[in-house]
């Protein structure tokens, strides 16, 4: 795994997704980072571990792993600039089919006689 800068993350992201749909999917995790390099053992405890600072580890993978490192106060920046990178390249996307959102109504047409109470039912 490959631990890139903020920046150029988001250029290799860039070009991952481009390559995307001639070569497949590209799969992006996104987790809390507390600074460990090495997992906590079993048995025993890691006492006095306090993280400085509220970390997000950004991975993305195609079979080439790539990840990033964000403090808290960049996830903002780094959240808009990845969903316009979205927008941008995720066209692959299938069209709503439009037959079930009228089978929807036309259910809810059917029912709204029958919740309706006449003056006699009272």
């Amino acid at each position: 795994m490959v631990l890139l800068e903020t920046e150029h993350f988001l250029t290799e992201l860039t070009r991952l997704s481009q390559k995307c749909p001639l070569s497949g999917s590209v799969f992006i995790t996104l987790k809390k980072y507390d600074g460990r390099t090495k997992p906590i053992p079993r048995k025993g405890s890691v006492e006095g571990f306090e993280p400085l600072d509220n970390n997000c580890l950004f991975r993305a993978t195609d079979g080439k792993k790539i990840s990033t490192v964000v403090s808290s106060k960049e996830v903002n920046e780094l959240q808009m600039a990845y969903s316009n990178l979205l927008r941008a390249n995720v066209d692959g996307l299938k069209k709503r089919d439009k037959k079930s959102k009228s089978r929807k109504s036309k259910a809810v047409q059917r029912r709204a006689p029958d919740t309706l109470l006449s003056p006699t039912n009272h």
